[in-house]
């Protein structure tokens, strides 16, 4: 709609992997394979949790909330991405394209937020494995969660409007199959400053002070295993945080990449930014549940009992 200088586009043209449109079809295979694995794993996830009462602690809500979140982020992509890749639908609303946008960059801060009450979580149950429940009661991890809702929704909630009054110039595509600031915010023929510096305070304010206090929080889990008095009980503490360890590296190293790649890599090659941005919203999602299958016990037991019943 025009209305004298200012123009609102009714709709974003959405593009797949640059160069190889024509393998679309084939590409979509292992796509659906991850998304898939990303359903189910994290349903499954939730179930076992939730029908085993000896997995009723912390450490598992918060693993609940991971799952809930890897779902949510699924969910968001899913439509859009295979919707391109099977049928070449590359069209998205306006408004619809803002509301998948918020969607995903809520889920993403929601994840990082939740990382880090994990993390505060094995801290806890390394340095002060007494105290743990006294300190971490179902009332304070419910509080956490809220606390981790409402911090992504508030925090995000200028973004839709900042982008809103933007008027908008020359070709309306973005660099993937899915709604993000950076991509729709460089679509602008209008100053983007305020857009710019916005995005940047709260993305530091939130995933950069997340990722920071992580970093803390295994500084002192380190240091308090090196104070254990065997090589055993080092060993042992240090088992119950290496799933942690894995979602953490696969969640913040793509995001890192496709933030600083929006930024400052104006020369790098669109396959490399498409690559980046599906390996930061397909594959946490997919690989969490696998990780915790694999590595905890608690989980991978329940699940094979499962399994086992089924195919008897």
């Amino acid at each position: 709609e025009f209305n004298g200088s200012f123009y609102q586009p009714s709709a974003f043209l959405m593009m797949g992997i640059p160069g190889l449109e024509a393998l679309h079809p084939w590409i979509s295979i292992p796509f659906c394979a991850l998304y898939l694995t990303a359903l189910l794993g994290n349903c499954l996830i939730l179930f076992i949790i939730k029908k085993t009462p000896s997995l009723h602690e912390p450490m598992y809500y918060f693993l609940c909330m991971l799952a809930v979140t890897d779902l949510g982020l699924a969910l968001c992509t899913l439509p859009t991405t295979l919707g391109l890749f099977w049928f070449n639908v590359r069209r998205i609303g306006f408004d619809a394209c803002l509301a998948q946008m918020y969607f995903i960059h809520i889920l993403s801060f929601i994840e990082s937020s939740v990382l880090l009450a994990m993390a505060f979580d094995r801290f806890i149950a390394i340095s002060h494995p007494l105290r743990h429940p006294s300190i971490l009661t179902k009332t304070t991890v419910l509080k956490i969660g809220l606390a981790i809702v409402l911090r992504g929704m508030v925090s995000l909630l200028p973004v839709p409007f900042l982008l809103k009054r933007l008027t908008y110039c020359g070709k309306m595509e973005l660099s993937h199959s899915f709604c993000f600031h950076p991509d729709i915010m460089n679509l602008a023929c209008a100053d983007i400053k305020v857009n710019v510096f916005y995005g940047m305070i709260v993305l530091l304010s939130t995933v950069g002070m997340d990722f920071i206090f992580i970093v803390l929080s295994y500084i002192l889990i380190i240091r308090t295993v090196v104070s254990l008095a065997t090589k055993e009980e080092c060993l042992k503490a240090l088992n119950t945080c290496v799933s942690h360890i894995c979602a953490v590296l696969v969640f913040f190293i793509p995001m890192i990449g496709l933030s600083m790649i929006h930024r400052f890599g104006k020369n790098v090659p669109p396959l490399v930014n498409a690559l980046v941005a599906y390996t930061y919203l397909i594959i946490p999602p997919a690989l969490n549940p696998v990780i915790y299958s694999i590595k905890s016990s608690h989980i991978r037991e329940p699940l094979l009992r499962a399994l086992c019943r089924k195919s008897t």
